[in-house]
């Protein structure tokens, strides 16, 4: 009798600032909260609300790259590359600050968060307060720059911010991009700052931006046989979809169609993960990851074949139970 295939490790991928293009790697690390550099950043709206590609499609198009230090350097289309350092919470205003003075509010599905915007705001509604390379302090405001001696540039007559332009600007630059006031925050200490759901989570197990839970884990059986019953529909041109469109961090290949329905805990390598619910899907799914332009599947397609307690279903959440490096090629196994 033929051996089954090994179920292995067919894929790693990372989302540096949530709802932005995925980053493939052949290797990555698992830290407790996550893949390392996987959704510490994100963007949220005027009120701290974070901005998904469920309102925005076009972040689809922004790709970010995560940077030794742990900045990261942001493409986006039409715009020559943006490069981010990591913000300090001492360097942020306080004014509008959260709990810890250079944090702010951020707003993810309810849960409130703290985190360091990239650059700082004055209290008053006319725009972000900055510093310049010359220590100049300037507000940028609807009408354009106005330094603090009244004029249109620094005090100096210099634009005065020299290496600093590009952080300082990025808020603006997405802004423009997207049509929406949006600023870009980073999540400074993810082993406090957001728990992990309480009905799924085990005491001090924490998640970055992520949408509730460490890591997402798909395998190619189940999409292939996704891809069968949407060739079977309504809207078969818009078949075969990429696994992209589910924006996991592991991939899996060598299961049988819909084992993961069954995970309890796998090992992945070395590293083991406890499986904790299986993820419901949303509009996001039916964005092409290359366009930003929707469709209607693969959501019509989940409606009538995986629609479980209201949910349209596809992949399965994770949490570590140990950390380590993961590679892709590693045997992928069922521990319950």
């Amino acid at each position: 009798m033929p051996k089954p295939p090994r179920s292995s490790l067919h894929s790693l991928r990372l989302y540096p600032v949530k709802s932005m293009a995925g980053v493939t790697r052949d290797s990555a690390v698992v830290e407790p909260w996550g893949l390392a550099g996987d959704r510490r950043w994100t963007l949220v709206d005027d009120t701290g609300r974070v901005v998904t590609q469920r309102q925005q499609p076009r972040l689809a198009l922004i790709v970010a790259h995560t940077l030794p230090d742990g900045g990261i350097r942001l493409h986006v289309p039409g715009l020559a590359p943006l490069t981010v350092a990591v913000p300090s919470p001492v360097d942020a205003s306080p004014s509008g600050a959260g709990v810890d003075g250079g944090t702010v509010v951020v707003d993810i599905f309810g849960t409130k968060v703290e985190a360091v915007p990239v650059t700082a705001r004055p209290s008053g509604p006319d725009g972000m307060c900055v510093t310049g390379t010359d220590g100049t302090e300037r507000t940028r405001g609807a009408d354009g720059d106005h330094g603090t001696d009244g004029t249109g540039g620094a005090a100096n007559g210099t634009d005065g911010f020299g290496g600093a332009e590009e952080e300082s600007g990025v808020d603006r630059r997405l802004s423009a991009f997207l049509g929406l006031d949006v600023r870009l925050v980073h999540l400074d200490d993810p082993a406090r700052r957001r728990p992990v759901n309480p009905l799924y989570a085990r005491p001090g197990e924490t998640v970055s931006f992520a949408d509730g839970f460490p890591l997402l884990v798909t395998t190619t059986a189940s999409l292939d046989a996704l891809n069968s019953l949407v060739a079977q529909g309504d809207h078969p041109d818009e078949g075969p979809l990429p696994m992209d469109r589910f924006r996991p961090n592991l991939v899996v290949t060598g299961t049988a169609p819909w084992a993961e329905d069954d995970w309890q805990r796998i090992a992945v390598g070395d590293i083991t993960f406890r499986v904790t619910k299986p993820c419901g899907r949303c509009v996001v799914t039916t964005t092409d990851q290359a366009t930003a332009e929707r469709g209607k599947e693969p959501l019509r397609t989940l409606g009538r074949y995986r629609r479980f307690g209201g949910k349209l279903l596809f992949g399965q959440n994770l949490v570590p139970e140990t950390t380590g490096t993961l590679r892709t090629g590693d045997p992928v196994t069922v521990l319950d």
